[in-house]
């Protein structure tokens, strides 16, 4: 997923419309920071138009009894998006990077709106961005966990979407003086890390890989890969780039991603004995698409089993979400409950400012 899912402006009280329009300015603003001045300006664009009962208006009315964490704004432009990649909405596909077109935010505009005007558009289909770029930041914990108990990992994901990112260890990562990973992989993810590097054992064996989600994607289907190409942003090409190559390590490692809520699938999985096994409970980037209660019941399914927690069955709960200004990689280990920050990263997971074990920068 991508982004930070936050409340509303407080400044738009309870009329829907003020309420939409100041998510998508919000978003509008994660966008320009995070390199997409497109979609920044298509938001923009978009709120001023929710506030004028347009075509944009139209498009998300039938939506309104959804909660603000639906991501209206997100789900728009993955569906609009969707159409500029299969061809169907050629006008917005000659403005849009990832389709060949030229850029013109303006030029893409008026053509998303002539696109509002002349279809219906379903904002069914959840967002789905599956950021393999986040296992750049990821990977200093499992490498940690790995590094400190000197055991295989069964690593176990929730908010899993297609499972990409339980394939990190079959991606290749460059950084200036280190490299890890398979050296034939397709999928090359270049490292920018300051502040130091993360541990590098000589290999990690990964010996149990599952996940779980909501509405959960196999990418290795035509469906499955343009859902997942629809929600990258439209002049990230690199990243468009990486998803296809991740997509080609999909097909030849399976991973099954349970269509399942997370608590519930969690308790089950940690009940089960994994003795001569490091078990990694990750997520990046979901945490606020969730629930109180479910947040809540996750946290306190992983304490309980971190109580069951042996150095022969240790459990690490590895997450990367939100921080301050940028998100925070933290890791929790049982037995124990030691838990410190191990890193800063960008929302897609690059820059990684690694830190110390204390979580203070060196």
């Amino acid at each position: 997923m991508t982004g930070a899912v936050s409340d509303p402006d407080a400044d738009a009280g309870t009329d829907p419309r003020a309420i939409l329009a100041s998510l998508f300015r919000g978003q509008a603003g994660w966008c320009q920071r995070l390199g997409s001045p497109i979609y920044s300006y298509l938001l923009e664009r978009a709120a001023e138009d929710l506030e004028t009962g347009g075509p944009v208006w139209r498009a998300v009315e039938p939506y309104l009894d959804r909660p603000y964490n639906f991501t209206h704004h997100l789900r728009l432009l993955g569906a609009t998006h969707r159409l500029a990649l299969t061809g169907e909405a050629p006008a917005l596909a000659a403005h849009y990077p990832t389709t060949g077109g030229d850029g013109d935010a303006e030029a893409a505009w008026r053509a998303l709106v002539e696109l509002l005007d002349e279809r219906v558009i379903s904002l069914d289909r959840p967002v789905q961005t599956n950021e393999v770029g986040r296992s750049a930041a990821l990977l200093g914990g499992f490498l940690t966990v790995a590094d400190q108990t000197g055991l295989a990992l069964r690593v176990l994901e929730i908010g899993a979407s297609a499972g990409l990112n339980l394939r990190w260890d079959r991606y290749r990562y460059e950084a200036d003086d280190w490299a890890f990973g398979d050296s034939a992989s397709p999928a090359r993810i270049p490292c920018e890390y300051t502040g130091g590097r993360p541990p590098l054992p000589q290999a990690v064996w990964v010996v149990e890989r599952a996940g779980c989600d909501p509405a959960p994607i196999d990418p290795t289907t035509e469906e499955g890969s343009l859902t997942l190409e629809s929600f990258i942003w439209p002049e990230q090409l690199a990243r468009l780039e990486l998803l296809r190559s991740a997509i080609e390590v999909a097909h030849r490692t399976p991973v099954t991603v349970d269509q399942a809520g997370a608590a519930d699938w969690l308790a089950d999985r940690l009940g089960r004995d994994r003795a001569g096994a490091a078990t990694v409970v990750f997520h990046s980037i979901m945490w606020g698409y969730m629930t109180d209660d479910e947040r809540a019941r996750v946290a306190q399914t992983l304490t309980d089993a971190g109580e069951r927690a042996t150095t022969t069955e240790p459990l690490a709960w590895l997450r990367m979400e939100p921080g301050a200004d940028e998100t925070d990689v933290t890791l929790t280990t049982w037995p124990g409950g030691d838990e410190r920050v191990l890193a800063a990263a960008g929302y897609h997971g690059r820059p990684v400012r690694w830190l110390s074990r204390s979580g203070r920068a060196p």
